[in-house]
């Protein structure tokens, strides 16, 4: 059984983030009141780091699980393991969470087994509890706790989709790629490549992802092209930033890799 990739970060330093609307505000208001938050968008717009941000903001430790298609109930809630001849009950990142009372964010959730939405059934409604059968215990959520998904609706198929009855437990939040001049100070940021050099790069990413849905699967993250300007500023030629950083990662197929280098070199020269 592969792993659940699960991280846990326990109230760091403030990581940067760059709002764009009133989502910090919304999710102190539903961390607050005890309600599960929903976050959707494209890859590398800003999820995972808003999550991040928001637990140091509020002070609470935060355990993060990248979904996974063998991601299960019990590597969420817990098993028995084997620890020096004794069988002993080892809490997973969920159960966790809730004892600790803090956050635990569900990364694409939408990859995990189906079995998975049944365990967060009961902490997301009026309940708050999780039952652990294996150990008879139901554990009731202390106010601080919050359960966080996200997903991203462009990948979303017949097979694999969030049912409506699990969507609608949830307060959800739309993301989407920032304004060009906030981008662009980001990326700088995130880089140590100056603003004007970082401003056609951001250009050539808002082209790209007008190809989304077209000849691409999914446009230029945010996070491609801080890759591209890092390599930049580390001395690689901007041409093969370009196409390791921001063409590579988005196609196998030659003739949509060369139409999309074409892009590049219009946009770039």
């Amino acid at each position: 059984m592969k792993p659940a990739l699960h991280t846990v970060t326990s109230a760091p330093a403030l990581p940067a983030y760059v709002a764009t609307g009133n989502e910090c505000a919304l999710f102190e208001h539903a961390w607050r009141h005890q309600l599960p938050v929903l976050l959707k968008g494209p890859t590398g717009c800003g999820k995972t780091r808003f999550v991040a941000h928001m637990a140091a903001r509020l002070g609470l430790p935060l355990h993060t699980v990248a979904c996974h298609d063998d991601l299960t109930a019990a590597d969420l809630t817990g098993r028995y393991l084997l620890k020096g001849g004794d069988t002993v009950w080892t809490d997973g990142p969920l159960t966790r969470a809730v004892r600790e009372g803090g956050i635990c964010y569900l990364d694409e959730v939408v990859e995990a087994r189906k079995d998975v939405t049944v365990v967060l059934h009961p902490l997301t409604d009026d309940r708050r509890i999780l039952p652990l059968e294996r150990t008879g215990e139901e554990l009731a959520a202390p106010k601080s706790f919050m359960l966080v998904v996200s997903y991203n609706p462009g990948y979303q198929t017949l097979l694999k989709a969030l049912k409506p009855s699990t969507r609608q437990r949830f307060v959800a939040i739309e993301f989407g790629f920032l304004a060009p001049e906030q981008e662009i100070a980001v990326v700088s940021a995130e880089s140590g490549l100056p603003p004007d050099r970082v401003r056609p790069l951001v250009a050539l990413a808002g082209r790209l992802r007008a190809l989304r849905g077209h000849d691409l699967e999914e446009g230029v993250s945010t996070r491609l092209v801080v890759y591209c300007a890092t390599l930049i500023a580390a001395g690689t030629p901007i041409a093969d930033a370009v196409l390791a950083g921001m063409i590579e990662p988005l196609t196998d197929d030659s003739d949509v890799k060369a139409a999309l280098l074409d892009v590049a070199r219009a946009v770039i020269g």
